[in-house]
């Protein structure tokens, strides 16, 4: 049996989403279950989610995704090639036999072509000679120029932040020597940074429209848009920021500059910048600008930030994901669940409490992703939904036809 696997987000969960899983059922066939593996309360960029993993999830099982899974705390809050290594490992060990992924390319050729060539051990020496010729230089476009000596215009592919993330699925497909096809849908609509384009909105721009108090519902599906208006009318939506970064803010002042050194990318000397920041600057925004510097993106201190926060270790990421928690399935992901569970790849957690039958490393990360959940509900604005604890309490959504 085909299965389609997605990674994602969904921050929220709006039509191009709905959008391409419909697409990859069609390049298949239209009764293919999809399985999706998403980041939980805290995303890639280093920020809480717009809304819950628990409605998100739901929201994306309403929509077309028949299993949704958790992407764990470590490999959430990790650079691109950690994310996508990460999830696509997941994925695998859930049965998953096509990975679907959006691209600006909307062909694979050039992708692979791309991550072809970054898994040649002589480009890190060429990545590390563009550097050396320009300290100030960001990671990301040495990286592009040392590309560009090789493959010349095709480089410019890396500029486009979907084509950069289906690069690193590729990319930990051959590494892992994992059993998956790769297919992409294109992508269109507006960009990650960009307004007012024709087609889906893309899920910054709707950011931006609900911090604005602006009405999304044109652009997301009917079914989601009633999961996230239920999360509003029950007070789970993301709007006491204030007392959010206060809580993270509290935190980051806890520690001293060793445990800033021993965060992901905490080494030359960034993790000690941070740790100055933290104690002297008074927001999460003044924090990252002060210890921003040319070399690293804004995202990558933002996630230093969260990991600091949630207690995530340099490492962690290094490792892949030790189990597959449930967020939300339907029927059809329900039967595959069961299948999955039979097979016994990856341990499976539908119940929280029996992530104390796991090892040591599952009850770990685990953990970690409880205390994450208490973090970020402090951001809710109903006293009552601010309540700790309910991470090992929350069975998944299990969504009716």
């Amino acid at each position: 049996m085909s299965i389609i696997g997605i990674v994602g987000e969904y921050n929220p969960f709006h039509s191009g989403h709905e959008y391409h899983i419909r697409q990859s059922r069609q390049a298949l066939r239209e009764d293919c279950p999809v399985v999706c593996v998403m980041s939980g309360d805290f995303v890639q960029r280093g920020e809480p989610a717009i809304y819950s993993k628990f409605a998100r999830a739901e929201a994306a099982c309403r929509c077309g995704a028949d299993l949704v899974v958790e992407l764990p705390l470590p490999w959430s809050l990790s650079s691109a090639e950690g994310f996508a290594r990460g999830a696509v490992y997941l994925l695998s060990k859930l049965g998953v036999t096509h990975l679907s992924f959006g691209s600006e390319a909307g062909e694979l050729e050039p992708l692979e072509t791309i991550a072809q060539t970054l898994l040649d051990p002589a480009v890190n020496g060429e990545i590390k000679q563009v550097l050396s010729s320009d300290a100030s230089l960001p990671y990301a476009l040495a990286r592009q120029k040392a590309l560009e000596a090789r493959l010349g215009e095709l480089s410019s592919q890396l500029e486009l932040p979907n084509n950069i993330l289906a690069v690193e699925y590729l990319k930990a497909i051959y590494e892992l020597r994992l059993d998956l096809q790769p297919m992409t849908v294109l992508r269109f609509g507006s960009g990650h940074d960009k307004e007012g384009e024709s087609g889906p909105k893309s899920a910054s721009e709707l950011r931006r429209m609900i911090r604005k108090g602006a009405d999304i519902s044109p652009f997301i599906p009917k079914e989601a848009a009633r999961v996230f208006e239920r999360e509003i009318q029950q007070g789970r939506s993301y709007t006491d920021t204030d007392m959010l970064e206060a809580a993270i803010i509290s935190r980051l002042r806890l520690f001293g500059p060793a445990y800033y050194e021993a965060l992901p990318d905490g080494n030359d000397g960034i993790g000690r910048r941070l740790y100055v920041a933290a104690h002297e600057e008074a927001s999460l925004d003044a924090i990252t600008a002060a210890a921003k510097t040319k070399r690293y993106a804004l995202a990558r201190i933002r996630r230093m930030c969260m990991c600091a926060a949630l207690g995530v270790k340099a490492g962690m990421a290094e490792e892949l994901p030790p189990y597959a928690r449930v967020l939300a399935a339907n029927a059809r992901g329900c039967a595959l669940l069961r299948e999955i569970s039979r097979k016994g790849e990856i341990p499976v957690i539908t119940k929280p409490a029996s992530v104390r039958d796991l090892s040591a490393e599952c009850r770990e990360i685990f953990a970690l992703g409880a205390a994450a959940h208490d973090l970020y509900v402090l951001g809710f604005c109903a006293r009552e939904e601010k309540k700790g604890g309910k991470e090992w309490r929350t069975s998944p959504k299990i969504v009716q036809d």
